[in-house]
């Protein structure tokens, strides 16, 4: 299709692996376009983790929490500006109202077999239709509408130059690899018990040599699972939660390891290339699982053994706590047979000690 990509809104604006998994798309039109200005309408949480961000033009603030007038406010903020392409990523009703009120000539979107909530009504143009992929390729899939070329995914996520003074410090205060872990979610069926982790954290320390640190914010979920890991942990286990979003991207940047359950945490470990333990249980994991990278060290307790599910948007409940510490922490051995001697911490050259 054709579309004049000088001026592009991106309606895309909750969760945080959302969020990661737009990067490429805006790194690709900027090599493609680079006098492209591109504006991002987001929600304040996920802002955070992409302002600065050096293809982003300009950051459009969506307030949810203010109700109605987070809307109206946000109106007022497109009403003076104009666009020649508005990209409608989210397929939820609040994002088709958004993308409404976007000023632009093409407005494109999903497929109505993809387009939830009526969405498809909000557009004027829409991506072929396609069987559902991994949601890194929907994304992309955007490019290929628009006949932007694009190769495998650049997220340029950091951290960026103004960062690295922060995360030297950050990373000083340890004296062993990291091995950050991500204690909770934004829901709780994705949530593996925190006397797991405890026990885990243990072993990470004790046999493997790597300082466990407890990465999130603050919710009330969040502070919860710290408490017990720090109670039944025997080992020192540093609390890193409420480092805010691009902390979080520094800590991760500087680790051996991560281990996270189906969160955003988890897409910023392999946009930073930084080897994860996944725990996948809720969400179809060949959807919203790591993308291209790091599967030898997934754990899939979405699908029974040996099943041959089809990629979806089904979720499945009550599945991680199929998933035992030995499950983990025999990951974490592959990790240190197969890539603890590439990976080993960035900042203190700890990769020797970690592979022998």
């Amino acid at each position: 299709m054709r579309a004049s990509l000088d001026r592009v809104c991106i309606v895309m604006m909750s969760a945080v692996g959302d969020a990661v998994h737009v990067l490429p798309v805006l790194t690709a039109l900027r090599r493609h376009r680079p006098e492209s200005r591109v504006t991002w309408i987001l929600q304040p949480g996920p802002a955070t983790l992409v302002r600065g961000h050096p293809d982003i033009g300009e950051i459009l603030l969506f307030e949810r929490s203010n109700g109605w007038r987070g809307f109206n406010d946000l109106r007022r903020e497109l009403a003076t500006r104009r666009f020649d392409l508005a990209l409608a990523l989210q397929v939820y009703l609040k994002a088709g109202m958004i993308t409404r009120m976007v000023h632009a000539p093409v407005k494109l979107g999903f497929d109505m077999a993809r387009a939830r909530d009526l969405n498809w009504v909000f557009t004027n143009a829409q991506v072929p239709a396609r069987p559902m992929q991994h949601v890194q390729d929907q994304y992309l899939e955007f490019l290929d509408a628009l006949g932007v070329p694009h190769g495998p995914p650049v997220w340029n996520l950091g951290p960026w130059p103004h960062e690295l003074g922060q995360q030297r410090e950050r990373l000083r205060l340890f004296d062993r690899p990291i091995a950050p872990i991500v204690v909770a979610t934004s829901k709780a069926q994705k949530d593996w018990p925190p006397e797991r982790w405890a026990a885990v954290c243990d072993s990470l320390h004790a046999d493997f040599g790597l300082q466990p640190v407890l990465v999130g914010g603050r919710s009330d979920r969040e502070l919860a699972a710290e408490r017990v890991i720090m109670q039944q942990a025997h080992v020192p286990v540093v609390s890193a939660l409420g480092s805010g979003l691009r902390g979080l991207v520094q800590l991760i940047d500087g680790a051996a390891l991560v281990l996270s359950p189906d969160t955003g945490p988890l897409h910023v470990a392999v946009a930073l290339d930084r080897p994860v333990v996944s725990l996948m249980g809720y969400s179809n994991p060949k959807r919203v699982g790591p993308y291209r990278k790091f599967h030898d060290l997934m754990i899939d307790a979405y699908g029974e053994p040996g099943e041959a599910y089809e990629i979806s948007m089904d979720n499945r409940l009550n599945r991680l706590p199929r998933i035992t510490v030995n499950d983990v922490l025999a990951k974490v051995q592959h990790w240190k047979t197969s890539y603890a001697a590439q990976y080993g911490d960035r900042s203190t050259g700890a990769a020797a000690s970690l592979s022998g």
